[in-house]
């Protein structure tokens, strides 16, 4: 197996920075320091290794993992979040012709 392989967090590679934060309170500080060395060791980050530190830093003060899954999507991860909001008729806006470009079967828009 590779180092990859072996990442508390699945698609480490795959998350944005954003959705980073609420994903990694799911690790006790083992798992949390497995991720932080393969981040110094490929992107390294600064904002990211940030992040990391500081959470290590509270969880040797105390702090606890919160629980769930580390390899479930994340709500706010728009790429593996599962559902979300979908247009519907409903939602959707009116039809817009394009410019006609004087093709005189296609309609100008009022105004």
């Amino acid at each position: 197996m590779t180092e990859h392989d072996r990442l508390p967090l699945p698609d480490y590679d795959h998350l944005p920075v954003e959705g980073l934060a609420s994903r990694i309170r799911t690790l006790d500080a083992t798992g949390l320091q497995t991720l932080l060395e393969y981040e110094r060791a490929h992107a390294d980050r600064l904002q990211v290794v940030t992040i990391m530190e500081n959470r290590l830093t509270a969880l040797r003060e105390g702090a606890q993992p919160s629980g769930g899954d580390p390899a479930a999507a994340a709500a706010d991860d728009p790429v593996h979040a599962a559902g979300g909001s979908k247009a519907s008729e409903a939602t959707t806006g009116p039809k817009i012709n394009p410019p006609s470009q004087g093709d005189p079967t296609n309609p100008a828009q009022p105004r």
